[in-house]
């Protein structure tokens, strides 16, 4: 799909631009061009349109595509990580994909390779400031806002793991075991992929590809600082759950243990009556066989020995 973009002059307002008369036109202008999950065709206008490499604009279509920042003859390319969730089963699972962004000329073209709210936010004129024309600005803050999602998510993923972590007080199911490891799977994808952004933000401060005025420097530096706090919270949050992890992990081995070792000394207990009933149960001549009192003298004796190991196993803490 191809959405194309342009802000009212005077109004900040966004305008829709059908992607025809846009094809038609001289000059793009200070267009903003959207591409999600595109198809060839749409690809190719672009492409053509704008002058700008094919494999470029393939390359945020490649779900293992790296985070970096470069320029190609005209074309300053990025790309970045964001955080988006996604349904698995009856859970759900958040996870990265890459975003590019690309300015040629007077045009600013980003490609996904599905809807997020990111972008949505700048459909819907949540982000204030939000000019087409003011393409630098913009890059910086598409940029800020996906470093403000992962904070978001983090704080949904710390609660998450809050929840599950009193549903396993309660019952050690493997559903919530399983959930919580979905929850330490999220936060190493944000903290690979929060590590590889601040990589391209610090190139992209220390770079003159893009001309920064003092304001957008400003937003850049508070991208930055928004980064590096997604990364200390995925950090903290991990290390929660891999220690959470871990001490379930030994609450469910030793109570494995306790009950082993209970199933072990009732074994005992209860193999003492088969010993003395074996013994007197044998098909020839034993003591006690003509006492009218030996079946009684025998099962006292089984209950007193029963009773003494039972007496020894409870002294051991056994039972």
């Amino acid at each position: 799909m191809i959405q194309i973009f342009k802000t009212s002059t005077g109004f900040n307002v966004l305008e829709t631009i059908q992607p025809q008369e846009w094809a038609r036109a001289n000059d793009p202008g200070n267009t903003w061009v959207h591409l999600e999950n595109p198809d060839l065709g749409e690809l190719s206008l672009v492409s053509e349109k704008l002058n700008i490499d094919m494999d470029l604009l393939k390359a945020a279509l490649d779900e293992e595509e790296s985070a970096r920042f470069d320029r190609e003859d005209d074309v300053i390319f990025i790309i970045v990580d964001i955080p988006v969730v996604q349904p698995e089963g009856i859970s759900f699972l958040y996870n990265t994909i890459p975003l590019g962004i690309l300015l040629a000329g007077e045009a600013v073209v980003t490609v996904c390779l599905e809807d997020t709210t990111i972008i949505e936010d700048f459909f819907q004129g949540r982000v204030r400031g939000f000019d087409t024309a003011k393409k630098t600005r913009f890059i910086f803050q598409l940029m800020y806002r996906s470093a403000a999602k992962y904070l978001q998510y983090l704080r949904q993923i710390d609660k998450a793991t809050t929840q599950v972590e009193n549903a396993l007080h309660k019952t050690m199911k493997n559903r919530e075991l399983i959930q919580m490891l979905k929850l330490e799977k999220s936060l190493v994808f944000f903290s690979t992929s929060l590590k590889s952004n601040e990589i391209v933000l610090e190139k992209m401060l220390n770079s003159r590809i893009l001309t920064k005025y003092p304001e957008d420097t400003d937003l850049l530096e508070d991208v930055i600082i928004e980064n590096k706090q997604a990364i200390e919270m995925s950090t903290i949050y991990r290390n929660i759950i891999t220690g959470t992890m871990t001490t379930f992990a030994s609450l469910i081995s030793n109570s494995l243990n306790m009950v082993m070792k209970l199933l072990a000394s009732l074994t005992i207990i209860i193999a003492i009556p088969t010993l003395f009933a074996s013994f007197w149960g044998m098909n020839v001549p034993v003591p006690l066989q003509g006492n009218p009192l030996g079946f009684w003298l025998i099962l006292g004796g089984t209950l007193l020995v029963t009773g003494f190991v039972t007496y020894i196993l409870g002294k051991k803490d056994m039972l």
